[in-house]
């Protein structure tokens, strides 16, 4: 799914407006008897985007998803309303019985999990690859 989201970015004196394209991807696959959903969301995680990532996790829960990755690979800031509704859709796999795990997440979106304590809410691995080898 691709997105454009309107941005206003400020340096000094001036304002600045664009264009952030963001990217949902979704990739499923099964794992003996366990149905595994990949959300990749790129670009800003934000107040803008939270609604479309909350209805990406809520879709996937609906269509039986039991585990769910998200793949921070590819975002590059992620705000308190980002991790809002990655709260939330921790609380909606919880209550269907799925479980969320994340990967890959830069050093912005680490500090934020850090501040917040959603490190020790979240299971958190480095890559992809660690999170198949450990969980799969």
């Amino acid at each position: 799914m691709l997105f454009r989201v309107p941005t206003l970015a400020q340096s000094g004196n001036r304002s600045y407006t664009g264009e952030v394209c963001v990217f949902l991807h979704s990739f499923l696959f099964l794992s003996m008897n366990s149905t595994v959903k990949v959300i990749q969301p790129s670009g800003i995680l934000d107040g803008t985007q939270a609604d479309k990532f909350r209805r990406e996790v809520s879709q996937s829960v609906e269509e039986g998803s039991e585990i769910i990755l998200i793949d921070f690979q590819e975002v590059t800031f992620m705000d308190s309303s980002g991790l809002g509704a990655l709260v939330l859709s921790l609380k909606t796999a919880r209550s269907s019985g799925a479980n969320i795990y994340v990967c890959a997440i830069n050093d912005q979106i680490q500090m934020l999990f850090e501040l917040t304590s959603m490190d020790r809410v979240f299971e958190i691995f480095a890559t992809r690859q660690e999170f198949e080898e450990k969980i799969l």
